[in-house]
């Protein structure tokens, strides 16, 4: 299901009118369409923020100039320290249309007692028809013993979702971690003399305060 935003076209350009679209809680924008120039756009920033937030590819029915076009998110600028959008690119889509998109992958489920996932791959791309792309693509490691690989062969993808990997490619490794040698390495001579130093000063202060007594 599409979701709904109201946008605006955009006629300022520029770093500078980009700062002042975004005072104004609204994000700069483009609309990709096959053969047609480039449409800039202005963005309700709150809802535009709710629409995304959950959905790396959401579907969007944007309304603009009295026009109404069925959008994909492709792309989302985002400022690295306060985490705001800064930007988003908009494809083009029609409802019948099958598109290529990466898919977060998210572990389902515990592991066996004493071990840890290890993700190794974060999305997968994949095709999927422009209506029902799924959110994410999950992975179950419910009670998976150390040393077992979940490999691309091992997961059923959604339905009418296609994606082109080697049947042995790895995507989840369950291991018990490894300890740190160097938390299992014993005192050096150089820190038992400097321990044996410090007791030593602290006897002798005793033996002063003794004698002062």
């Amino acid at each position: 299901m599409a979701e709904k935003l109201d946008a605006k076209l955009r006629t300022e350009f520029g770093k500078g009118a980009a700062r002042r679209i975004r005072r104004e809680d609204e994000i700069p924008a483009v609309l990709y369409a096959k053969g047609d120039d480039p449409i800039h756009l202005t963005l309700p920033g709150h809802d535009t923020f709710l629409v995304i937030k959950d959905n790396v590819n959401a579907l969007i029915t944007v309304s603009y100039d009295g026009k109404k076009s069925l959008a994909l998110v492709k792309d989302v600028q985002r400022d690295p320290v306060r985490r705001i959008i800064e930007h988003v690119d908009l494809v083009m889509v029609t409802r019948d249309q099958k598109v290529q998109v990466d898919v977060p992958v998210t572990l389902v489920g515990e592991s066996a007692p004493g071990t840890s996932t290890f993700l190794e791959m974060g999305t997968l791309t994949v095709t999927a028809p422009v209506i029902d792309i799924p959110e994410v693509i999950e992975i179950s490691v419910e009670g998976l013993e150390d040393g077992t690989v979940v490999r691309f062969e091992d997961i059923t993808l959604p339905e009418d979702v296609e994606a082109d990997y080697e049947a042995d490619a790895p995507l989840v490794v369950v291991a018990i971690p490894k300890v740190d040698e160097a938390d299992l390495e014993t005192p050096s001579s150089e820190d038992e003399e400097a321990a044996e130093g410090d007791e030593a000063a602290e006897a002798e202060g005793e033996e002063a305060a003794e004698g002062e007594e």
